[in-house]
C-alpha cells in the first residue's frame, strides 16, 4: 500500500492590516513524488503557493493562501492529488491557528571555525523585526546581522520590492560548544521563537552544481561516467539520469507546472491585446503518434487566438497526409499547404510561413510538445510591452522513460552565451515583420537554420524577452537530435558560418572556431584585438613577495600579447626583500614600475587600485591580484579582443585553484543579499550548468582578481568605491559598469591560477564579519532595486537564498 502522509508542522493566520494569509509548514512522507496539492476552506477552493520547499528524505514546504475578506476557517481540508491517480483528503484542525502579525523560519544553519551563520526569512505587517538570540537561560549573544532577498515573498505579492532586503536575514554568532540557542524575531505585536538546530538543513533542494561536481574525471572511481563522453545535448540528459536520491526534476516539474485551476482561469482571462500566434512546423514523414501529440498540444493551449502553419512535404502515400486534412477540415485555425517535393529543413518553412497571419510567428518542431500555458505567458508578457522577440525555457521528454530532464532554465537575453552557443532554442518567437523583413530561412544554413535566423532577428530587434517558465518539450526518441549529438555534425559547421556572417553583417571584427569534441554544438569565438593598444596592468603588492614574483614571471613568461605595461602598487611593505626586488625588477623590465600609497586612514583596496589608475599609461586596465599567475599564454589577447567591443564595460577570466578546479567563472548578484562565484569547485573542463563554465557569457560582475576593463570607463564611473574598503568593490565597480549600460563579460579562455584558499571564507572571524556586514550594508543600499528584481542573468527558478543553481 502506498505510502503517502501529510502532517501539518505548523500553522498561523497572518494579518497584513486588511489581508489575511493562512500559512502552512507541511511535511509529506511519500512512495509518491508526483503529487499537487488544493485547499477547500468552507467549501470554496484554492490553491496554495508554495514559498519553500525542503526536498529530503521528507518533503517539507511551506505554503500559503490569500484568504477571503469574511473567511470564517471553519472547516479546512487539503487535497492531494497523485499522477498515478489517488486521492487523498486531510482535515485540518482549526481552533488553535493564532493570528500573528509576523511570520519566519529557519532554511538553514551553517557552522564555520570561528562562528555560526543562520539563514532564515521573516516579515511583519508593522516593519521593523527585531532580531536576537538567547540560551536556555534567556541570555542575549552578541550578533551580527545582514538582510538578504526572499524571492518568493516578492513574486507572491506579500511584499513588495521595496522591501525585498527587510524578508530574508544571515545572523552570525560565536556559540559555546554544547549550548542550546534560539532565534527570537519580534516586531512590537507578535514574537516567534525558533530553536537553533544544526541539522535543520544541510544540503537543501537539488543543485545543478553538486550534481556536476560529482561528475569529474576524479570520481570516475565511485561509478560516475565522465561527462564529456555525452556529448553536447546528450550532457545533461544523462547527467540528470544521474538522479539525485533527494531530489527528481521530473516530480519538481510536475508539482511547479500549470495546475488544471490555473488553466481555466487563464482559458476565462480577456488581455486588452491579443495578438495572433503563428507556429510554424514543417513536417517531413513524421511517425503519426508522435505528430498527433504535437497538434493536440497547440490545440490544449489555454490562450485560443493562434494558428497552426503546417508545411508538409511527407511522401505522397504516407499517412500523415490523411491526418493533416482530417485536423484542417476539423479546426480553422489548422492551416496546411501540401508540397509537391521536400524543398528542405529551411525551404519548408519558408512555405510554413507564407500561411502565416499573426503578428508574431514562433517556431515549433514537428515531433515536440509544448505546454498548455505556453501561448498564454507569452501574450501575458506582450501586454505592457510589444516585445519584438521572446523565448521560454524548456527541458527535454525522454520517450523511453517518461520523464522530464535537463531542465534548461535560461538567462535573460545574454548575447555573448548567445554567441557561443545557441541556448534559445525554444520557444523562440518572433514579430511576423521582423522575420519577413530578414528574409525568412535560409536553406544554405540548414541544420542550424533556426540559429542563422534568430542571429538576423535578434540583430533587427530593439528588445529581447525572456520567460523564466518550462513551456517547451524537446522530444528525445530513437533518431532525435536532441539525444543523438554527433549524427549531424554539418549543423555545427553550418552554426559556424552563420556566426561569421553576423560578424561580417554587424561590422565585428571577429571569426567563430568549433569547440573540438565533445563541446561540439559550442563555439570559441576569437576577437581581433586591432592595433593591440597598450594594457595597464596594476598589482596592489604588501610583501608576500614570493607570490607577486611568481605572477609578474607568469605575464612576462607565457604571454604571447606583448603591449603592457605592469604597475605594482606598493601598500605598507615591512620586508626588506620586498622592497629589493622591487628595485631589481624595474632594472630587468623597462615596462614594469612601482609606486608607493599611502594612507593613514588604513587598509583601503578600492583606494589603492584608483591610485594605480592615475598612474596607468594604457586604455585599458588589467586589476590583477598578486596571488595569481597566467596560465594560458593568450590570456590577455582573448580578454583585450572582449572588452575592446564598444558594448562592453569589463571582463573577468576564468581562475582556477592550484589543483586546476574553479575558483571563478562568474559572479551572481544577490547571494546571501550580496554576491557570490558560481561553479567553484568544479573541473577546469566540466561544462557546468547550461555549458556556461565553459563558455563566453554575461555576468551581472566578475571578480575584481582578475578584470580588465577599458581606463575611460573606469574613470567616468569613479573608479572603486572607496567606502567599499575590502569586500564588494568589484562588485560594486562592475554593477556601475552596467548601469550605462555596458557588458560585463566572463571569458572562460582566458585562463589563470588563483592560489587564494579554498577554505577561506569572505572572513574568519566574527569582528571581521561585522565589518564585512557593514560594507555590504553600503552596498546594498546603492543596489536594493537589483537586489531585489533578482540577477538577469540567473533563472528565477532558482533560489538566490542559498545557491548557486539550487532550484526553488
Amino acid at each position: 500500500m502506498m505510502k503517502f502522509n501529510v502532517h501539518v508542522k505548523n500553522s498561523n493566520i497572518y494579518q497584513a492590516g486588511n489581508s489575511r494569509y493562512l500559512f502552512l509548514q507541511l511535511e509529506v512522507e511519500s512512495d509518491e513524488k508526483y503529487f499537487v496539492m488544493h485547499a477547500e476552506i468552507d467549501g470554496e477552493k484554492y490553491e496554495p503557493t508554495e514559498l519553500f520547499e525542503f526536498a529530503d528524505e521528507i518533503y517539507s514546504a511551506w505554503f500559503y493562501i490569500r484568504l477571503s475578506d469574511q473567511q470564517d476557517l471553519n472547516e479546512i481540508a487539503l487535497i492531494s492529488h497523485c499522477r498515478n491517480g489517488s486521492v487523498k483528503r486531510d482535515q485540518l484542525e482549526t481552533a488553535d491557528i493564532p493570528v500573528r502579525s509576523i511570520i519566519g523560519d529557519i532554511y538553514g544553519v551553517s557552522e564555520f571555525k570561528n562562528y555560526t551563520q543562520i539563514s532564515g526569512w521573516s516579515f511583519s505587517y508593522l516593519g521593523g523585526e527585531k532580531y536576537s538570540i538567547t540560551d536556555e537561560s534567556g541570555n542575549e549573544q552578541k550578533i551580527s546581522v545582514r538582510n538578504t532577498v526572499f524571492q518568493r515573498t516578492i513574486e507572491s505579492g506579500i511584499t513588495d520590492t521595496d522591501n525585498a532586503l527587510s524578508v530574508g536575514f544571515l545572523i552570525t554568532f560565536t556559540p559555546m560548544k554544547g549550548a542550546k540557542y534560539f532565534l527570537n524575531i519580534e516586531d512590537g505585536a507578535s514574537k516567534l521563537s525558533i530553536p537553533v538546530k544544526k541539522d535543520m538543513i544541510s544540503e537543501p533542494g537539488f543543485s545543478f552544481v553538486r550534481l556536476v561536481k560529482a561528475m569529474t574525471k576524479e570520481n570516475i572511481d565511485k561509478g560516475v561516467k565522465y561527462l564529456h563522453e555525452y556529448g553536447f545535448k546528450g550532457f545533461g540528459h544523462k547527467v540528470l539520469n544521474a538522479r539525485l536520491e533527494k531530489f527528481d526534476y521530473d516530480a519538481w516539474f510536475y508539482r511547479n507546472r500549470a495546475q488544471q485551476i490555473e488553466l481555466e482561469k487563464e482559458r476565462a482571462h480577456v488581455f486588452s491585446y491579443a495578438p495572433k500566434i503563428s507556429i510554424l512546423v514543417p513536417t517531413y514523414n513524421t511517425p503519426i503518434d508522435l505528430f498527433e501529440e504535437m497538434i493536440h498540444s497547440v490545440l490544449n493551449q489555454s490562450y485560443s487566438n493562434w494558428e497552426l502553419c503546417i508545411a508538409d512535404a511527407s511522401d505522397k502515400d504516407n499517412d500523415i497526409r490523411l491526418k493533416l486534412k482530417q485536423y484542417q477540415d476539423s479546426d480553422p485555425r489548422i492551416k496546411v499547404t501540401f508540397l509537391s517535393e521536400n524543398k528542405g529543413i529551411s525551404g519548408n518553412t519558408n512555405e510554413a510561413l507564407t500561411l502565416a497571419a499573426g503578428e508574431y510567428t514562433a517556431l515549433f518542431d514537428h515531433d515536440d510538445l509544448l505546454e498548455p500555458d505556453c501561448l498564454y505567458q507569452i501574450v501575458k508578457s506582450v501586454q505592457n510591452t510589444h516585445y519584438d522577440v521572446l523565448y521560454t525555457d524548456e527541458d527535454k521528454y525522454n520517450d523511453d522513460s517518461g520523464r522530464y530532464e535537463d531542465p534548461n532554465l535560461k538567462p535573460d537575453f545574454d548575447p555573448d552565451l548567445f554567441l557561443s552557443h545557441n541556448y534559445i532554442t525554444h520557444f523562440f518567437a518572433v514579430k511576423k515583420e521582423i522575420i519577413d523583413a530578414v528574409g525568412g530561412f535560409r536553406p544554405k544554413f540548414d541544420g542550424s537554420q533556426d540559429y542563422d535566423v534568430m542571429l538576423r532577428c535578434i540583430e533587427k530587434s530593439h528588445d529581447v524577452y525572456h520567460i523564466p517558465k518550462i513551456l517547451y518539450h524537446w522530444r528525445m526518441h530513437e533518431g532525435s537530435t536532441a539525444l543523438d549529438p554527433e549524427s549531424k555534425m554539418y549543423c555545427y559547421v553550418a552554426g559556424k558560418n552563420a556566426l561569421d556572417e553576423h560578424f561580417e553583417r554587424t561590422g565585428i571584427n571577429a571569426k567563430a572556431e568549433i569547440m573540438p569534441k565533445p563541446y561540439w554544438g559550442m563555439y570559441h569565438i576569437h576577437y581581433s584585438t586591432g592595433n593591440n593598444p597598450l594594457i595597464s596592468i596594476i598589482i596592489p603588492s604588501c610583501d608576500h613577495v614570493d607570490l607577486l614574483k611568481n605572477c609578474i614571471q607568469s605575464i612576462i613568461n607565457v604571454s604571447t600579447y606583448r603591449d603592457f605595461e605592469i604597475l605594482i602598487i606598493e601598500n605598507n611593505s615591512k620586508n626588506q626583500d620586498t622592497f629589493a626586488y622591487y628595485d631589481a625588477v624595474q632594472k630587468e623590465h623597462s615596462n614594469v614600475h612601482v609606486y608607493a600609497w599611502k594612507s593613514d586612514a588604513g587598509f583601503n583596496y578600492s583606494s589603492i587600485n584608483n591610485f594605480g589608475v592615475e598612474k596607468a599609461k594604457g586604455e585599458y586596465l588589467l586589476l590583477l591580484n598578486n596571488d595569481t599567475e597566467m596560465v594560458s599564454p593568450d590570456a590577455l589577447t582573448e580578454m583585450l579582443g572582449v572588452c575592446m567591443r564598444e558594448d562592453v564595460g569589463c571582463v573577468g577570466a576564468k581562475l582556477l585553484y592550484k589543483d586546476d578546479t574553479v575558483q571563478h567563472a562568474g559572479v551572481v548578484a544577490g547571494f546571501s543579499g550580496f554576491a557570490g562565484h558560481v561553479f567553484t569547485g568544479i573541473g577546469k573542463k566540466d561544462l557546468g550548468f547550461m555549458m556556461r563554465a565553459m563558455l563566453n557569457g554575461d555576468y551581472c560582475a566578475v571578480t575584481g582578481a582578475c578584470l580588465m576593463t577599458k581606463k575611460d570607463i573606469y574613470q567616468a564611473v569613479g573608479g572603486l568605491d572607496e567606502d567599499l574598503r575590502v569586500a564588494g568593490n568589484d562588485i560594486d565597480y562592475c554593477l556601475k559598469v552596467r548601469s550605462i549600460n555596458k557588458l560585463v563579460v566572463y571569458n572562460a579562455f582566458a585562463l589563470w591560477h588563483h592560489y587564494e584558499s579554498k577554505s577561506r571564507g569572505y572572513e574568519d572571524d566574527f569582528e571581521h564579519v561585522q565589518r564585512f556586514d557593514h560594507e555590504i550594508q553600503i552596498f546594498q543600499r546603492k543596489w536594493h532595486s537589483l537586489l531585489s528584481k533578482g540577477d538577469p542573468y540567473y533563472n528565477k527558478n532558482f533560489r538566490i537564498e542559498d545557491g548557486p543553481y539550487i532550484l526553488k
